[in-house]
Formats: structure tokens, sequence, C-alpha cells
């Protein structure tokens, strides 16, 4: 983890970074990059930069006061379990665990639903520090065979092995250069498809573009020499391939991305021979999103947004695919389609209504049979399985409650208490509301605070400002230790809803994006705004945080109303926006941002790059930026 220092109320003496006269004339313009050098992750000097500025950076962390305090109750905080939903396949379930303060989640394995797990697989004994992640696992069919894959310090980059679920023993299987990928496997056991990218040249295995992505197949107990390639379209570099079977073996579904576009393409391959026939373009035109959810013989169902911004569900018989011939099984409603199961013969549909969870069960006709009445207003995931599953299992969490999983009976309707944490925090001395604020063009931008019941809104307490803003991707209510820390020490925490993300579907998205990407800024210095106009908090005692997208978030924030914030906190943000396309999958990022290869939209990043609207002479709030040296991403 490297940390940086940009500028605190305390002196600090901080190390000399050089500058070179880098200048490049991009459209008529010269815009001059010194620092460009530090691209190179490999260099000494890099390095030895890195080095010293953590030196300074945990040398004013470690003398602050009340450090070791906030610590102690972030430990003892942290150190609860946290249970996955469990999944059966064959006669055995599987779960994630984590017993508190473990690095990374396990996965254990029991014979029933109510019996003693056992550990069948523990990423922290994988690395000293705690840096390798199970990035992915998939049991076969019958439960006896895991396929399993391992992400090493943060990195996109994935290895697949497999273990033998009875003797929790790996085979000699191990699969590298995986990224962007599922792991499917045939009903047999046999073997399951992923996806890859060729080997990348040593050096640039973190900063290297990633295009022609292909979809194979691995035998097992043959070496990945011995894959098969099913797919790849060196004609469309950018094409993203993700391989599904489909529950009653007869299909492998293929999922065809182009980038961060919405809109994809879904194709198909008929199993059963050593042939398994030819891929059927079934759509081809890339003109919406469909998710496939599965299928019921020849019927095929999918979520998209088809003449439908906030999602609808459909049916396409692949015996007759002609567009007149598709049914609509549930159509579109105020509110944003976010997911759908396919589960036990009903289409249990979650939504967002104004960025929290409510939960509609179908028939697979499209008849409403009823809501799933949630805990409160919070955020709901899970409800997967199988067509025949007579059940299946949910977890739901809010601001100020970890949550909990639950077993839900489809036939019945009723919701049963599976695990539940205990942990030392009490969340009834708490409130949450939802308030919705008008952005620069009057656009009203839903926002979640938290705080103690009864404050009293004079502008004193101390605020924590959340947000994301970007790739069709939702902020909900969630619940996390150290925002209860926050809280706990009378700070208010704000979670903001924000242009760019995807709380309202489609427009909503698409109205903060490329040209119009200024609008998530606009929201979230409008929220920022109405919090210190109505008394919760001051400019000097707000603090804004956001990572990835939401790191650029902050950069921009913070570079274009320096005044409206007490301290920032971006992470592993993009905030070089007219170079993030010429690394690892940074192209696929233009459809939100914009092409910097365009003149007109070059003009526009050049506009909002945090990186390129740092001015001398300015008084900047604290600022503490973090990034990852493994971070392949940003």
């Amino acid at each position: 983890m490297t940390i940086v220092l940009i500028a605190l109320a305390t002196a600090i003496s901080y190390p000399d970074t050089r500058t070179d006269d880098t200048v490049e004339t991009l459209h008529g313009t010269e815009v001059a990059d010194p620092y460009r050098w530090l691209e190179d992750d490999h260099s000494e000097e890099t390095k030895a930069w890195v080095e010293s500025q953590n030196k300074v950076t945990q040398a004013y962390l470690s003398g602050l006061p009340q450090r070791d305090e906030i610590h102690d109750r972030t430990a003892k905080l942290l150190d609860f379990e946290r249970i996955g939903t469990p999944r059966e396949f064959g006669d055995r379930w599987f779960f994630t665990y984590n017993s508190g303060l473990q690095n990374q989640s396990v996965l254990m394995t029991s014979a029933s639903l109510g019996g003693e797990p056992e550990l069948l697989l523990d990423p922290n004994s994988l690395s000293k520090e705690g840096t390798v992640s199970l990035a992915d696992w998939t049991p076969s069919k019958d439960g006896k065979l895991l396929a399993w894959a391992l992400s090493r310090g943060g990195s996109d980059w994935k290895e697949i092995r497999v273990r033998d679920v009875a003797t929790g023993k790996d085979l000699k299987d191990h699969l590298r250069w995986v990224k962007f990928s599922a792991i499917s496997w045939l009903p047999d056991g046999s073997g399951f498809y992923y996806s890859r990218y060729d080997a990348p040249d040593d050096q640039a295995k973190l900063t290297g573009r990633n295009e022609n992505h292909q979809l194979w197949f691995h035998r097992i107990g043959t070496p990945q020499s011995a894959d098969r390639l099913i797919y790849r379209r060196v004609d469309h570099p950018t094409w993203g391939f993700y391989g599904g079977v489909t529950d009653d073996g007869n299909y492998l579904v293929i999922h065809v991305s182009d980038g961060t576009s919405t809109k994809n393409r879904s194709f198909y391959r008929k199993l059963g021979d050593e042939t398994h026939g030819d891929i059927v373009e079934l759509l081809n035109k890339a003109d919406a999103a469909y998710r496939f959810l599965g299928n019921v013989g020849s019927r095929f169902f999918y979520r998209t947004n088809l003449d439908a911004p906030r999602y609808r569900v459909i049916a396409i018989d692949i015996e007759n695919p002609d567009r007149e011939q598709w049914e609509e099984i549930i159509p579109q409603t105020d509110d944003n389609l976010d997911e759908v199961s396919l589960v036990g013969g009903h289409l249990v549909c979650s939504y967002l209504k104004d960025a929290r969870s409510v939960i509609r069960v179908h028939d697979l006709k499209g008849k409403h049979v009823r809501d799933v009445d949630l805990p409160g207003l919070g955020s709901a995931g899970g409800f997967r399985g199988r067509l025949d599953d007579t059940h299946t299992f949910y977890g739901f969490s809010s601001f100020t409650d970890p949550g909990a999983v639950y077993r839900y009976e489809l036939a019945t309707g009723k919701s049963e208490l599976w695990r539940k944490p205990e942990i030392d925090f009490d969340g009834s001395g708490y409130v949450t509301k939802q308030v919705f604020i008008p952005s620069k063009d009057g656009t009203k931008v839903p926002a979640f605070i938290v705080h103690r019941k009864g404050i009293k809104l004079d502008g004193s307490h101390r605020t924590l400002l959340y947000g994301y803003g970007g790739f069709n991707i939702p902020v909900t209510p969630g619940f996390s230790v150290s925002r209860t820390v926050w809280l706990e020490r009378g700070g208010i925490f704000v979670l903001a809803c924000i242009r760019g993300g995807g709380e309202y579907g489609k427009e909503w998205h698409e109205s903060a994006i490329r040209l119009k990407k200024q609008n998530s800024y606009d929201d979230f210095i409008a929220i920022a705004e109405w919090l210190a106009e109505n008394g919760y908090t001051s400019p000097k005692k707000l603090a804004i945080q956001g990572g990835s997208n939401g790191g650029l978030l902050v950069g921009a924030c913070m570079t274009q109303r320096p005044e409206l914030f007490g301290a920032c906190l971006p992470a592993v943000g993009v905030m070089d926006l007219l170079r993030f396309h010429k690394f690892t999958i940074g192209w696929a990022w233009k459809r939100d941002y914009g092409d910097p290869e365009d003149p007109k939209e070059f003009a526009n990043l050049l506009k909002i790059s945090p990186y390129h609207n740092l001015k001398p002479g300015v008084r900047y709030p604290a600022t503490l930026v973090t990034t990852a040296d493994h971070d392949d991403r940003v």
C-alpha cells in the first residue's frame, strides 16, 4: 500500500519529488507532465520515492492523538463473524466465513445445513501479509471438486486451481493469466469454462493493455497447454467473453461485453456431443443490456433495458427467436430492476427503490406472487439457486446493523433466520434518513444521512460524505465497521447516490458520462453545500471519501471547490484523465469518461482531470491519497 500526504494543517517536511520537462502537444494544446517518470513502477527511483513518502506518512499518522484508541475500538468491532449465503452442490453445502479479524474470508463446507462445518480453503495461509485473496470459487455440480481462483496483492490477474473436496488437496491443474472470468462446470464435473488473455510481457503485466479476451475449456487432469479455445474475436479485440453452462447442462451461454458499455451481446452453443455444435449469435446487435437469467427448455429468460431504461424481464424461445415472438414477462416499473434470480420456478426480482432494496417474487409467467418482507431500510442480496430448488438464501444489512442471513421458502414466502452475528454495537441509538437534494441543474439527488438521535443542527458535527457515481454501479445502504466507529465518536455519515451510478437505471447512468461527467461532481458538491446550509456540518468539518471512480470524484471535487472541504480521502483514483486509456483495461472506461483521442472530449477531460487542475498557491484541504503497488486497474 502506497500512502501519500499532499497537505495537512501540521507542517511536514516532504521528500523532494523530481520533475522533468515532459510536455505533450495534444490537439493543439501543450500539456505538461513533469511526473510521468513515476509511471514506471519497476524503476528503483519510483520504489525509493514510494518508500520515502510512506515513511513521512507513517511518522505523521503514528503521532495522531486518539489513534490508538480508535485502532483498538475498530479492531474490537471487526472481531465478529461474517458468513456468506450458503449454496448446495450435490450432498454438500458451501459458504464463506470470517471469524472476525482474518485478513481474508475462508471457505467452509458441511454435509448438511446444520452440520458441523469444515475448513476447505484458507487463503490467509497463502501469504504472510494476508494479501492473497479468494477471488472466486465454484464447486462442480456434485460438490466433489472445487475450482477456485486466487488474486495476489489486489491484482485483477487470477490463478485457478482445483481442489478435491473430500481430501482437501489440490490437483495438478493450474491455470494462469485469467482475468474478468467466470468459472462454469460441465454437469459431469469433467471440466469447466473460463476466460483469459494471452500471457503478457513480465514488465507489462500490471500496465499493459488488455485486449483479445478469450473463452477456453479446461478438462480436469490436463495441463493448461491442452485447454481448448472455445471463442475469440480477433476482429473485435475489445470484446470480452464470459461463459456459463445452463442448469440443465444443455447449453453454453456466452455473455459478450465491449468495454464498460452497458450494451452487450448474448450467444449460445448447444452442448451434448464432442463438437458441441456451432455458436449461435442469438443477440448480436448490441442494442441494449441483456443479462441471461436461466432457461426452461428452449425458453431463455433475460433481464434487459431494451425499450425499458429501468429494466424488464423477457423470454426468447431459441427455436423461434424472431423479435416479434419475444415475450415480455415482467414489464418495467417506476423502480430500477437491479437483479433477477431464476430459482425454484420463480423470478425473484431485486429492485432499487430510491437506492434501497425491495424484493418482489413473480412466477415464470410474470404474475406477482408476493413481496419479501425485509427487516428495514437497507440492502438485500443473494437469492441464488437452481430451477428445482425449493428455497433460497439472502443477506440483509443496513448502516447500523451488520445484518443476517435468512432462509427463504419459495412456496410459502416464509423467511427464517439462519445466521446472525454478534457484535458489540447497539444501532438503536442512531437514525437513518433519506433526503433528496437539488443539484446545480435542479435534478433531485438522493442521499442517506446517518447520525446519533437528537443531535442539534448547529454546523458543529464532523461529517464524512461518500460517493461513487460511475459505470452504472449503485451505492446502497450497508454496514461498515470504520463508519460505525465514526458514528460512535459523534460523526455523521452521508452516502451520496449521485448520477453516473446505477441507482435509477440507464438514464441516471448516462446523464453523467462523457461530456456530461461534470454532473456527477455537481451532484456531490450540491450535497456538500446542502449539508453545511442545513446545519449538519461546516466546510472545515466536512471530509469526502471515494475509491476508484470515487477516487476520481474526490479528486475532481477537491480541485474544483477546495474551500468546501476540510479533508479529502481519494483511494485508488483515476487521477489522470488524459492517459488512463493507455494502461491495462483503462481503454474500456472511455464509455464513461470520454476518449482523450477525440478533440472535443479531450477538451472536457482536461477541464475535469484532477492531476491537470492542481494550481500553485491554492490552499487545498488536508488530503490522504492511497493506492496499491499491485493495482493493475487504476
